[in-house]
C-alpha cells in the first residue's frame, strides 16, 4: 500500500470518509458495469451559481478520493432536469413579460430569453457546461429530455407503474396533508398545452404504460 493510499485511508476528512464507505460496498468485486458510477443533479430553471458549482465539487471531492483508496475505474454524470416545469420566473433574466406566459412549461420548451439558444432550458445547460469546463471537471453530461424522447427512461417507467402503490406509500408518508392531495410520481405533459401537470393519477395501467389523471379543468385525460 502506498503512502498516499494509508494516509487516506486513516484521513477523517469526510470526501475520504464518504469513499470509504464505498469501497466497502464493493470490497468483494467492481460493479458488472466495471465502474462506480457517481451523480450529480441540476435544475436548469434558473442560471447556474455557486450552489450548482458546489454540488459538482462535492461530488467530484468524494470521486477523487474514493480513487485514491481504490482502483475501480468511476465516472461522474451530470444530469439535467430540463424537463421539469418553469413554476415562477427568474429575476435575473430579461424579457420576464415574455417568460411569464410560459409557467409549467418544461425547461427546454421555454423560449431562451437571451435569445441565444433553443431554449432557456438549453441557455442554462450549456453554460453549466461551460462553466464546469472552465474549471476543469471530469464530467459526462444528460438531459432529461434526451433520455425521455430517446425511450432510455422507458424501462424504468414501466417498472415504477407495476409498482406504483408501494412507492406512492412510501412517498406520502414523507410529505404533508396538502401535498398528499395532489401528488404523484409521475408528472404528465397536458396533452393540448404542454405544461407540466402536478395532479393526482386515477389509474396507473402497468400493461398499457398508460397514465388515467383530471387535469386542472376537471376533463379525464390518458
Amino acid at each position: 500500500m502506498s503512502a498516499m493510499r494509508e494516509a487516506a485511508m486513516n484521513s477523517k476528512a469526510w470526501p475520504f470518509e464518504e469513499a470509504r464507505r464505498l469501497v466497502k460496498r464493493y470490497e468483494k468485486a467492481a460493479p458488472d458495469k466495471g465502474y462506480v458510477l457517481f451523480e450529480t443533479g441540476y435544475g436548469p430553471s434558473g442560471l447556474p451559481h455557486i450552489g450548482t458549482f458546489g454540488e459538482v465539487l462535492r461530488t467530484t471531492m468524494v470521486r477523487r478520493a474514493f480513487e485514491v483508496i481504490s482502483d475501480i475505474p468511476t465516472k461522474l454524470i451530470c444530469f439535467s432536469d430540463d424537463l421539469d416545469g418553469m413554476r415562477k420566473v427568474p429575476g435575473n433574466v430579461p424579457n420576464q413579460e415574455m417568460l411569464a406566459g410560459y409557467l409549467q412549461m418544461p425547461l427546454t420548451s421555454v423560449p431562451d430569453p437571451f435569445g441565444t439558444n433553443e431554449s432557456f432550458g438549453d441557455h442554462n445547460n450549456e453554460m453549466l457546461r461551460r462553466f464546469l469546463d472552465t474549471f476543469g471537471f471530469d464530467y459526462e453530461f444528460y438531459s432529461a429530455r434526451d433520455f425521455y424522447r430517446s425511450g432510455q427512461f422507458d424501462e424504468i417507467l414501466l417498472r415504477c407503474a407495476e409498482r406504483y402503490d408501494d412507492l406512492m406509500k412510501i412517498m406520502l408518508n414523507s410529505l404533508r396533508d396538502e401535498r398528499r392531495e395532489t401528488y404523484s410520481i409521475f408528472l404528465p405533459l397536458h396533452p393540448e398545452t404542454g405544461r407540466v401537470l402536478y395532479v393526482p393519477m386515477k389509474k396507473v395501467d402497468a400493461k398499457s404504460g398508460t397514465v388515467t389523471f383530471d387535469d386542472e379543468t376537471g376533463k379525464e385525460w390518458t
